[in-house]
């Protein structure tokens, strides 16, 4: 597995939501990145919000 570097994202690469799948160009501030099993997963906003608790306590979104 290839590890994802920040500097291999383009700014104008679409950001999927792994909760809900909403979509957001370029890097939103608002949203939330985890790294689950070595793997980047992005939340938005309003998914980071409701589950910020399992967030903080390091649970992976399979628990959510």
């Amino acid at each position: 597995m290839v590890e994802e570097k920040e500097s291999d994202r383009t700014a104008d690469a679409a950001i999927t939501c792994a909760a809900c799948g909403r979509t957001a160009d370029g890097n939103p501030v608002t949203w939330v990145c985890s790294v689950e099993n070595g793997e980047r997963r992005y939340f938005c906003d309003a998914c980071s919000r409701l589950h910020i608790r399992a967030i903080e306590g390091r649970l992976d979104s399979s628990w959510w």
